[in-house]
């Protein structure tokens, strides 16, 4: 997208798993807040499990991926808690929360602040993986006068393997399936006032119309300015909280290096191709960028968890590294 009023795209989302300042968001908040509220209430599998709480109930607001779905190599397991956690109890409910995977993956609990706690793997999901996390929060404290008393089971499944590479200097993105060259499409990315988040992404959801403003942004609401716009466009794949995404854009619709417009941090791609990227990915599917002076994504900003280091992630664990139970 370029600066003009037709070519700049940012969105207002309803009804997705993180919610924040939405699309190609130049002016929103560079981090995404761990406490964010997810838009869909958590599902149990299991039943709860009454007990008499010994004080005020911790709960689960959500669990993600939720129940039944198939997701990307890249997606983590991710717990937002209705209540902050205290450190000092982080590593009896990380322990309480047991992972399970029909191969044996390695990996750590993170905690995104003190409301949100992410499991992945040290590297990539294999494909095809059975994965089931068991939430035992009956009686468990969450440091702060609150105990669990439900007990929670989801079950999910990894796809295939599906990854997006992004130049933003070679106006490029390939796109491969199980290791192998799918397709090369031709893209722009951010400009230099408004340049595109480096780093590694997991897909967060996808819609195929999202209503983008710059007020929501908080980029301009005036309608005399350059900047402003107010349009609904369609097949975007939503890549961070804080707004970015990969779709189709009215104001840019033969990108790549020819027309390098830039845009408010999107990434864009020509009708006939986004609508076929639409249809190849998933959730948790790995977008990866680089080129772009920005730099990553904050690993809380949607699930950019990889953009992390083993170690950094490690140090934001209170029990550690540790190896799933087997399914």
């Amino acid at each position: 997208m370029g600066r003009r009023k037709s070519s700049i795209w940012i969105a207002f989302v309803t009804g997705v798993t993180l919610m924040g300042a939405s699309a190609c968001g130049g002016g929103g908040s560079d981090k995404a807040s761990g406490d964010a509220k997810a838009s869909a209430k958590p599902s149990a599998s299991a039943s709860p499990s009454p007990t008499k709480p010994a004080g005020p109930p911790m709960l689960l607001e959500t669990i993600t991926p939720q129940t039944g779905t198939t997701v990307g190599v890249a997606m983590p397991i991710s717990v937002i808690f209705t209540n902050p956690v205290a450190a000092k109890a982080r590593a009896t409910v990380e322990k309480h929360m047991k992972v399970s995977a029909s191969q044996s993956v390695v990996g750590a609990w993170h905690w995104m602040g003190d409301r949100r706690a992410d499991w992945r793997p040290k590297t990539y999901w294999p494909s095809g993986t059975t994965v089931k996390i068991d939430a035992d929060m009956t009686g468990v404290s969450n440091g702060n006068g609150r105990y669990g008393v439900h007990n929670y089971t989801h079950t999910f499944k990894i796809g295939d393997d599906v990854r997006a590479d992004v130049s933003v200097t070679g106006h490029t993105m390939k796109v491969t399936r199980n290791g192998a060259p799918v397709r090369t499409l031709s893209i722009n990315a951010g400009s230099a006032e408004y340049p595109t988040w480096d780093g590694t992404m997991a897909v967060i959801d996808k819609q195929e119309k999202v209503h983008m403003t710059s007020c929501s942004v908080g980029i301009s609401c005036d309608k005399s300015s350059p900047n402003f716009y107010d349009l609904t466009l369609p097949w975007d794949i939503h890549l961070t909280q804080s707004g970015t995404y990969v779709h189709y854009s009215t104001g840019d619709p033969n990108p790549g290096s020819g027309s390098a417009r830039g845009s408010h941090g999107c990434v864009h791609l020509s009708l006939s191709d986004a609508k076929w990227f639409y249809g190849q990915v998933k959730q948790g599917d790995p977008i990866t960028i680089t080129g772009s002076p920005r730099g990553k994504a904050p690993a809380d900003n949607g699930y950019a968890d990889f953009n992390l280091g083993w170690d950094q992630w490690l140090a934001g664990s209170a029990s550690g590294e540790g190896t799933t139970a087997t399914l």
